[in-house]
């Protein structure tokens, strides 16, 4: 894949535009993003981490939230949206498969360029594929040997497909999550639901394994939570937005729940220091003791699947 030409947006308009439907422009940074207008809803989605930054049914309020100070830029990555964390989840460890620690924060696959292969609507569906494969900088960082397709079905509901398949001699270990922002009313007054009686990671304790006891979390304070061994159907109530976000999945055994607060919120340069207020981390993963180990010629595919509805005051 790296000895592929780069896509640049004449390229992009000439081989994957649909008129009135899926258009190409380069942002202010030089991004290239595509934009999507379907009469089931509106949508962003940048070549730059395969990165979904918007998208808004029709007759409801955007869902995803998107930091106004978040970095555009080759090398950075983009705070709120959907961001693809391959092939690590959180800072790199050790692990018996590899003694390495170097890399970025949640791996390499949000601040790489991915590359655009197919374009389809079906209905009023907009279904766009994006990979990724190994590139000098991901030979650098020890993985010479992956493919990544990236598949966004846009419209009225939100899936994504994420398959991670291992072409290499060696078996392949790696984490991996959608790490989907969703924009709340008041991030104090949602209620989650679908995560009781299940074992989560506290990360704001020094990681110790404990159990949501309650069968509806409400925040309170920093929350960064790796929920294991669940496969559960995650509801978001939002009381302010008047309306139920429900994040359904597959192909995935963890699902973290993050929202900084505001002494966090404070400290991170691309935040707005009330903008936890506005946002709640429900990410689809496979993480900590979930993290997937795949043969040579093995393919695996995670899924996320996002509804929205109105609920009464």
């Amino acid at each position: 894949m790296s000895g592929l030409e780069p896509q640049t947006l004449q390229t992009l308009s000439d081989e994957f535009a649909i008129p009135g439907v899926l258009a190409f422009t380069e942002d202010e940074h030089g991004l290239l993003r595509a934009r999507i207008a379907t009469p089931a809803c509106t949508a962003e989605l940048y070549l730059h981490g395969a990165h979904l930054t918007a998208w808004r049914p029709a007759g409801h309020a955007p869902v995803l939230f998107l930091s106004e100070r978040s970095s555009f830029a080759a090398g950075k990555a983009i705070r709120g949206g959907v961001p693809v964390i391959f092939p690590w989840f959180g800072a790199r460890t050790a692990t018996a498969e590899s003694p390495r620690t170097d890399g970025p924060a949640h791996g390499f696959a949000r601040t790489s360029v991915w590359r655009l292969t197919a374009a389809l609507l079906l209905g009023e569906d907009l279904h766009l594929t994006l990979t990724l494969g190994p590139d000098d900088a991901t030979r650098a960082l020890g993985y010479d040997h992956f493919l990544l397709a990236g598949e966004f079905i846009l419209g009225a509901e939100l899936r994504i497909r994420l398959t991670v398949a291992n072409p290499g001699p060696q078996p392949l270990t790696f984490e991996e999550a959608l790490h989907t922002y969703f924009a709340v009313g008041d991030a104090r007054q949602v209620r989650l639901l679908g995560l009781g009686e299940t074992e989560f990671l506290d990360k704001t304790d020094g990681f110790q394994r404990k159990r949501q006891t309650e069968p509806a979390l409400r925040l309170t304070g920093e929350t960064d939570r790796p929920y294991l061994n669940t496969e559960a159907t995650v509801t978001l109530e939002d009381p302010a937005l008047q309306r139920r976000i429900t994040v359904a999945k597959t192909g995935s055994h963890t699902t973290v729940v993050w929202n900084p607060w505001s002494e966090l919120s404070a400290k991170l340069a691309d935040m707005a220091d009330d903008g936890w207020l506005r946002m709640v981390c429900i990410e689809t993963a496979n993480a900590a003791e979930n993290r997937l180990t795949l043969a040579p010629g093995q393919v695996h595919t995670m899924e996320t699947h996002i509804a929205v509805a109105a609920i009464s005051a």
